[in-house]
């Protein structure tokens, strides 16, 4: 796959205002790692292997274990994961694919049990952020680093 643009350097005024939601996101008091579940969530749904590296690669960063990341896409089956969790995770489902879902009242009454006005406003926001960073990273096909393992012999 070949990139199509650099979209950063043809429109810098317009990535500068999405990195600043992305600085505001990251100065709400939502946990960081959860940040990154949900950046990575999102980007999974929709198929953003480009984010779904990045952000993988911050979660582990931040303290993030290999076991949580590779069962994010069960994360329904896993014991792994707090409430909280689960219900920030059920939200970026639904609003990820909100012409689906329309996102349900169980839904929003999961994630109001477990985050504030703000919090939840915060939260809608970060899911929104992603899904505009993996529809600008699919559309002009922004490829991820490639790292070359060494050959067993």
């Amino acid at each position: 796959m070949k990139p199509r643009m650099n979209y950063l350097q043809a429109a810098p005024a317009t990535m500068k205002a999405l990195m600043a939601l992305e600085e505001q996101i990251q100065s709400t008091g939502i946990e960081k790692s959860l940040i990154e579940l949900v950046k990575i969530r999102a980007s999974q749904i929709n198929g953003c292997a480009f984010c779904i590296n990045m952000h993988s690669e911050d979660a582990r960063k931040r303290g993030e274990t290999e076991q949580r990341i590779y069962l994010l896409n069960a994360w329904r089956e896993s014991p792994l994961y707090t409430e909280r969790e689960r219900a920030a995770l059920a939200w970026t489902e639904s609003v990820t694919l909100i012409s689906q879902t329309h996102a349900p009242d169980e839904t929003y009454e999961q994630v109001r049990a477990q985050f504030s006005d703000e919090e939840t406003v915060n939260l809608t926001m970060l899911i929104g952020a992603i899904n505009a960073w993996n529809r600008i990273a699919i559309a002009f096909r922004a490829v991820h680093p490639v790292k070359v393992k060494a050959s067993v012999a």
